[in-house]
């Protein structure tokens, strides 16, 4: 055992290292101390992959050590928005000395709780402050509401903080763990200005709490309140499309099956067809990922067509699935008179990755001599999903110029005396413990031996001797 141990270092040596790579790709950080990113893949990445689950793609660090990769789906946005809706507000007044806030609050809703009309009675109109109350109506808003932006009238210097409480009836508040400042500051020509007050996962369930009452800290700071927006949690979009366009691989005389071949790992999800003038041809998609493989349909026929300048033309059609197969095949209902271009459109992953050792990382692809392991990047990002929040993200890392490092050499499958040196270690090893398992089960058989044989044995007695045998001189 103690010599399969030794061997071990021997094995981690033989992980493959930058040398077994085709080209790679010098990251810049967006931050330098993030601990995790994400780059987004290329085109020019995807062409340079071999394994059709991207297991040719490693990040390696500042002194060529890899560090954990894994490549995940786009559904981590490029970009995000955070749309906005007007809301219905209302100004109550408030009055500067405590005795005379006390007021009653008349108010007339519809029957879904939208607030149409807010009348205020009691106090002493002399006594009213500058600075009011904020009734929001919240009653018609049907997402969660990240924040609220306000907007108010030119003022000469704005410093003024505000409590916010929610309720569902306007008879029962709720303060919550949220302090809102609303900050207007000129000096020298630049304007330091502040609008928002947060609440998005301060709303016990949010989508009952129907109006947010905004009560200022003090009353002498005169501020008049022109529109009030509601903020709402940022939507994901889609990474956008990219489109591959592929001529026929091979010149055929049947002008209704058109073969395609296509380089790299491209996650295909759609297809469309380019052809020239006015048709109208029903197309089915096939592919595979060698020639010894059968063709695999994907998806349903769909109606391709281009009729006219008004008549447009038809939409690409999306695959059941995303594919990474090479080859592609298209078979029309009837003979085209040209051959067809076909478009495969993808979404660019991303290759998120920790930030172990000393920068600069940079990205590795193309290698049929990889010995990869599986990642735990994967469960690490779950898990700090579930710390932080769905939305969570690692920071961006950028792509730089491409470098050769084994180039079309790393995509040649072959037995080098890496390999042969490995299979070599990993055969003795299992020959020691072969030796070692023996040597054991041959103790263990001379014990049970030895075990098994009489204590008594030194009295027993001689046999007798025969007098027929005549005795030894």
């Amino acid at each position: 055992m103690a010599a399969v141990l030794a061997l071990l270092p021997c094995l981690a040596a033989l992980a493959a290292g930058r040398q077994d790579y085709g080209w790679e790709w010098p990251l810049t950080l967006s931050q330098d101390d993030a601990g995790a990113y994400r780059v987004t893949l290329d085109e020019f990445v995807y062409r340079r992959l071999q394994d059709p689950q991207l297991r040719d793609l490693v990040v390696f660090d500042g002194a060529g050590g890899a560090v954990p990769t894994a490549v995940l789906a786009p559904e981590q946005p490029l970009a995000r928005t955070a749309p906005r809706l007007a809301l219905p507000w209302f100004a109550l007044p408030m009055s500067k000395t405590p005795s005379a806030r006390r007021w009653e609050l008349l108010s007339e809703s519809d029957a879904d709780g939208r607030l149409r009309r807010v009348e205020v009675s009691g106090g002493a109109p002399a006594e009213r402050a500058q600075a009011d109350v904020l009734i929001v109506d919240l009653s018609r808003v049907r997402e969660a509401v990240a924040a609220l932006e306000l907007e108010w009238k030119p003022v000469e210097a704005l410093d003024l903080g505000y409590r916010v409480e929610a309720s569902d009836d306007l008879d029962h508040w709720q303060p919550l763990a949220t302090r809102g400042r609303l900050v207007d500051l000129q000096r020298e020509g630049r304007r330091l200005l502040h609008r928002r007050i947060d609440l998005f996962g301060l709303l016990p369930h949010h989508q009952r709490a129907r109006y947010l009452r905004l009560t200022p800290d003090r009353g002498d700071q005169a501020l008049a309140i022109a529109s009030v927006e509601a903020v709402f949690a940022p939507r994901a979009t889609a990474a956008p499309l990219s489109w591959i366009e592929l001529s026929p691989s091979r010149s055929s005389d049947d002008r209704q099956m058109y073969e395609f071949r296509i380089d790299g790992r491209f996650p295909v999800e759609q297809a469309d067809v380019a052809l020239d003038g006015n048709h109208a041809v029903e197309w089915r998609l096939e592919s595979r990922d060698d020639a010894d493989a059968q063709w695999r349909s994907r998806g349903a026929p769909w109606m391709g067509y281009q009729v006219g300048a008004e008549g447009g033309r038809s939409r690409p059609n999306a695959l059941a699935t995303s594919v990474r197969d090479r080859q592609w095949r298209l078979r029309a209902s009837t003979a085209v008179a040209n051959a067809p271009v076909l478009r495969l459109g993808y979404r660019p992953e991303v290759a998120v990755f920790v930030a172990q050792g000393a920068p600069p990382y940079a990205l590795a692809a193309g290698s049929a001599r990889a010995l990869p392991e599986p990642s735990p990047v994967p469960r690490l990002v779950e898990a700090l999903r579930e710390r932080h929040g769905r939305d969570w993200q690692p920071a961006t890392a950028y792509l730089g110029s491409a470098r050769v490092l084994a180039g079309e050499a790393a995509l040649r499958p072959d037995w080098n005396w890496r390999k042969g040196l490995l299979w070599g270690v990993l055969l003795i090893g299992a020959l020691v413990v072969a030796g070692l398992a023996l040597s054991l089960l041959r103790s263990s058989r001379a014990t049970a031996a030895a075990e098994a044989v009489p204590e008594t044995a030194g009295d027993v007695e001689p046999a007798p001797a025969d007098p027929d045998k005549p005795e030894a001189e």
